[in-house]
Formats: structure tokens, sequence, C-alpha cells
């Protein structure tokens, strides 16, 4: 585990405080840390490796809401343990995911114990209703290709990587559309010398 987490939403004594209170575990990927419809016991927070959090329609496909990064937890799965209510989304582990698992009584406690654990949460409540935000403006006014664009560019940057091991259906479940649409889409962008395709690969060659 990272003696330090970077983060500009968590500090290292809210951290201490926190592995005091709960318990790390290591996931793999494509493990479900939140499945949707059911009620939530605790609250995670990733430590290191990263979780996306979708939203499934009632055709099962998924709309990518926002990432959940180190340093970081999923408020939705706070306030919906908060209101003891069920989880509206899934949360599935992206790459291997070093998480604190912190019992969702001992998150309420904290609120009236500890002001930097409440400011954590507005901060990052803050944090991703932006990033829904986002979400709705890409969904309502942007083209498929440019959502896909800003999908690649955004897995480059938080996996650190320029060459990622995701196939054309994973990419278009993130952005709920066709697998033909998808992949027509990124014959294009490897045309136009952004990316080079490999079997479930794609390798990002400029992020410009």
């Amino acid at each position: 585990m990272p003696d330090q987490l970077v983060s500009p939403v968590i500090n290292q004594q809210l951290l201490d405080k926190l592995l005091k209170e709960g318990t790390v575990k290591i996931f793999p990927p494509e493990s479900v840390i939140i499945e949707e419809h059911d009620y939530i016991k605790n609250v995670p927070i990733v430590l290191s490796g990263s979780i996306k959090v979708f939203k499934l329609d009632e055709d099962g496909k998924e709309l990518l809401l926002y990432y959940i990064k180190p340093g970081e937890s999923c408020v939705m799965s706070f306030l919906g343990a908060a209101c003891n209510g069920t989880s509206k989304i899934r949360a599935v582990v992206e790459e291997q995911a070093e998480v604190l698992i912190l019992p969702v009584y001992k998150a309420i406690d904290l609120i009236r114990d500890n002001p930097a654990w409440l400011e954590f949460i507005f901060q990052l409540y803050n944090r991703r209703f932006e990033e829904l935000l986002a979400v709705v403006n890409a969904v309502v006014f942007q083209n498929v290709d440019d959502r896909l664009w800003d999908l690649l560019k955004t897995k480059v940057k938080m996996l650190n990587t320029m060459e990622l091991n995701v196939t054309h259906q994973q990419v278009a479940d993130e952005l709920g559309t066709a697998r033909e649409v998808v992949s027509r889409l990124l014959k294009q962008l490897e045309r136009n010398n952004k990316i080079q395709l490999s079997r479930n690969k794609i390798k990002v060659l400029t992020t410009v």
C-alpha cells in the first residue's frame, strides 16, 4: 500500500483514521464492488487501482458515469446507505484495486466526530456532480465519435499507459452504444493514425 496518497480531497491524517476503522482488501479486475439494487453495507475508498461506476438500462446496456481513483470513494454508495436505500449504480474494478472497506455505520459516525471526513464527502459530492453533468452534456450534445475519443484519452491518463487492454464490446458498453458503431469509429481513428488496433488491444498513438 502506498505510504501517501496524492489527492485533492483526502489527506494523510484522515486516511490514517479511516485505516483504523476499516479493512483493506485487494480486488482483481472485473470484481463487482457494488451491485445495483443491493442494500449498501460498506463504503469503498480506493487506495490504488481504479473502479468504474456505471448505470444499467432496462436492456442491460451500460452508461459510464465516472471512475473512482486513488484517494476517492463512491459518494453514491454513501448517500444511498445514509438514506437506507438500495444502490442505483454498479461499481466494477477496472484495474487491480486496493480498497479500504469502511462499514456504513462507521462512515456515518465519522461525520459527527471528524470534520475532515465531512469535508471529504462534500468535496467528493461536488466532484461527482460535475462529472455527472459532463456525462449528460456528452450524451445529449456530443457525437459518439467525440465521446469515444474522450473515453480513450481518459483511460490512457487514468491507467498511465498508451496500450489499453480492452475489447470493442467493452468500449461500446461504456459508451452505451452498439459494438458495430464502436468498431467502425475505431477503424476511422486508426486510418487517422490516432490509434493502432490489435486483438483485444487499442494502442493510442497520440492524445492530441
